[in-house]
């Protein structure tokens, strides 16, 4: 697999608030020869923060800064596709109200501590139903935010499409792909993930189900991409991993 044969779609990059960011996230792409990107909310929280509330609980109720994600995507002549980052301290009007800017849904239990069995994110999911989203999904090692708790809330929604964020929970989560496997409606993101999660997702879930994404800036895109070139996949595994999945979510043609 070459990295530059294909065009790729980066499924999950973040963007950083502050001034020049959309700047810097394309030139991050061009350096690394994507060609589009799934873009959410970053930024809120320091990192020193965040990696505590991993580990030992806690959230956030303030709103990630989905204007400036608008902002960003509306200046990059369609390059990079925004992602609502939703708040579930927030009524899902908050969302609906909006969901006709973004092309889907991020919600992070690790960002505002609210569990995927909450009532609150079963009237998030179900705006997402009415607008056609893909909903972008982290999952934790903590009652109500596993990956089961994903699978219930996909049978909960069969119309919705949920995309498994970070090849699940920590860098070798293959159990992840045991639970998901008979769920149609989730495909995994493979960032952050072991090499030999990414391979054991194309085996058992097929090329179909899989989409690459980078975590980009906390992951650079090169180190995901690299991981794809040692699987050296056929050209029609990888473009359907690097275009045709993440295009097919989003209710895109594939080009």
């Amino acid at each position: 697999m070459s990295a530059t044969a294909q065009p790729v779609l980066d499924f999950h990059v973040r963007l950083v608030p502050g001034p020049g960011a959309g700047e810097r996230l394309l030139s991050a792409l061009d350096d690394s020869g994507l060609a589009r990107a799934v873009v959410c909310a970053g930024g809120t929280m320091d990192l020193d923060r965040l990696s505590r509330q991993l580990v030992e609980g806690g959230h956030i109720e303030s709103d990630a800064d989905n204007d400036a994600v608008l902002d960003a995507c509306e200046a990059s002549d369609g390059r990079l596709v925004p992602f609502f980052f939703a708040n579930p301290h927030r009524p899902p009007g908050t969302y609906r109200s909006r969901a006709g800017e973004f092309r889907g849904l991020e919600i992070s239990p690790a960002v505002h501590g609210i569990g995927l069995t909450d009532p609150r994110v079963d009237g998030l999911v179900g705006v997402a139903a009415e607008f056609g989203h893909p909903v972008y999904v982290v999952c934790l090692d903590r009652d109500g935010s596993r990956v089961a708790d994903l699978v219930a809330l996909a049978r909960r929604f069969p119309g919705v499409r949920f995309v498994l964020g970070h090849s699940g929970i920590g860098n070798i989560d293959l159990y992840a792909l045991t639970l998901i496997r008979d769920e149609p409606n989730i495909l995994l993101e493979t960032s952050g993930g072991y090499t030999c999660v990414a391979a054991a997702a194309l085996s058992r879930l097929g090329a179909e189900r899989v989409v690459f994404g980078s975590e980009f800036p906390l992951q650079h895109p090169s180190v995901e991409l690299a991981k794809f070139r040692a699987l050296r996949l056929s050209p029609d595994e990888w473009r359907q991993v690097a275009w045709d999945n993440a295009h097919r979510l989003l209710g895109e043609e594939q080009r």
